[in-house]
């Protein structure tokens, strides 16, 4: 039997996953139905829209106008760990993202560690998307028919209310939609897609026309600090890069369509998080932000002084968040479904529908859990968490390139990082550093995370896991 060390580090080789993603098509076995542009989709439909229409809010009182900085850090790191991603991908082209990277890479240990901050990335994400959904509703109500949901039945405990019950319908909705099939949620997606980039180009005409310089006077109140603060609020924006990465074992020529997709989807998100920032911040005043709910249509109506516009953009907003929320829930189940093959869940999370080739009691049991999430837990909360569990993952995807490099120097990659190895060196820098401003409560609580889900890795997934088996037939 393998010593402590050896289990605690053991990986597992870039062979079994490639025998796993091109397997017979078992109940374990997901299909390869998806092309560069739904790939790209996911990508852009997992990321857009998470920040534009709702942070604003929890980022720009922190950062001042100088959040169009933050956006611009962040984007800026998300492009250098995007890079990296995208030759994991097309080195090891299979479900669960970054945990499945770690695992051939770092050992079985570091890779339930980030499991862990995928968890949060994924799950809690989800559930901070649905809060600022059920703002947008609300907006469209009362324009449309001078109505809302009671505040008790549309804000968290914290905020004074019983439950969130938009966000609970709205992951309810993705769940359902997951379970038909990857192929027809990606095609609503595309869809979906299409409509908010339209409805921001929208923002970005009419808001214009309320610009003023004064607005950016005062450009950086809180300096420095207040930048990369703003910029770590703002990251957990960026995971539907990460996203794409899930989808590794449905792509089609993932070798090729995976990196395509990863740096297409980022230069999308990138330049309309840009326009947008700049905007918005032109067109209001950067304090009268904070606590603005259903930010850009309200943003809107100070600019025209009448209510179409904003109720157009809560529209569109609503199906924006839709899409998010089906792709972020999309890449928590596929994650989930990876480790459950390696032993490290129970085997009920890798069961495939013969029918629709989804994991549908996987995807029954997260979409609870997140619409509990979603339902009981306020917003900046949740947007901070998913940022650091974000931030974590990346680093790992970083540090794989070198070690894979390093450990694989012949295995095929169909993109390979430029400027080896300064491009990864910057994406860890550049993510260490938006961490070190993050709350402190942030930090203690991701920490608490991270070892509640070790134990959970000694107690259960040290014992079950599959590569552990094949040593002890050995």
């Amino acid at each position: 039997m393998a010593a402590w060390s050896g289990q605690l580090l053991r990986r597992k080789p870039t062979a079994d996953y490639a025998a796993e993603a091109e397997g017979g098509g078992g109940t374990d076995q997901l299909r390869r139905t998806l092309g560069l542009l739904p790939l790209m989709m996911i990508g852009i439909g997992g990321t857009v829209g998470t920040g534009i229409f709702f942070v604003l809010n929890q980022a720009v009182p922190v950062a001042g106008p100088a959040v169009i900085i933050s956006f611009l850090v962040a984007g800026v790191v998300a492009g250098l760990t995007a890079l990296c991603y995208a030759e994991l991908a097309s080195s090891v082209p299979v479900s669960g993202s970054s945990y499945s990277y770690a695992y051939a890479t770092l050992g079985e240990m570091p890779a339930m560690a980030v499991a862990a901050c995928l968890m949060l990335e994924y799950g809690v994400s989800t559930a901070a998307v649905s809060v600022g959904w059920s703002e947008y509703l609300n907006e469209l109500l009362n324009n449309l028919f001078g109505l809302t949901i009671p505040a008790m039945l549309s804000s968290s405990p914290e905020q004074g209310g019983l439950i969130n019950l938009p966000a609970m319908v709205l992951v309810a909705l993705c769940t359902l939609l997951l379970i038909r099939g990857a192929s027809e949620s990606t095609t609503v997606n595309t869809i979906m897609v299409f409509i908010k980039l339209a409805v921001l180009a929208l923002f970005a005409v009419i808001a214009i026309q309320g610009w003023s310089v004064d607005n950016f006077a005062n450009f950086a109140p809180f300096g420095a600090s207040g930048i990369t603060l703003a910029a770590g609020v703002i990251f957990f924006s960026f995971i539907g890069l990460d996203c794409i990465a899930t989808a590794g074992e449905e792509a089609k020529n993932p070798q090729r369509n995976l990196p395509l997709a990863l740096i297409g989807a980022l230069i999308v998100v990138i330049a309309v998080y840009m326009v947008v920032a700049v905007v918005a911040v032109g067109a209001q005043p950067w304090t009268e932000f904070e606590g603005q709910q259903a930010g850009l249509a309200a943003i809107l109506t100070l600019v025209t002084g009448s209510n179409w516009p904003a109720t157009v953009l809560a529209a569109g907003a609503i199906i924006s968040i839709f899409s998010v929320t089906l792709v972020t829930l999309y890449g928590q189940t596929r994650i989930m479904f990876s480790m459950s093959r390696d032993g490290m869940m129970p085997p009920i999370f890798h069961r495939v529908n013969r029918r629709t080739m989804t994991p549908v009691p996987n995807t029954l049991i997260v979409g609870a859990v997140i619409a509990l999430l979603a339902g009981l837990i306020p917003l900046n909360f949740l947007a901070e968490m998913t940022s650091i569990g974000a931030l974590t993952a990346f680093i790992v995807v970083a540090v794989g390139v070198i070690v894979l490099r390093r450990r694989k120097p012949d295995l095929s990659r169909g993109f390979s990082v430029p400027l080896y190895p300064i491009t990864p060196i910057l994406a860890i820098v550049g993510c260490l550093w938006i961490i070190k401003d993050l709350r402190p409560i942030t930090l203690i609580v991701f920490g608490v995370w991270t070892v509640i889900f070790l134990v959970v890795y000694l107690l259960y997934g040290r014992r079950h896991s599959l590569l552990g088996q094949k040593d002890l037939v050995r």
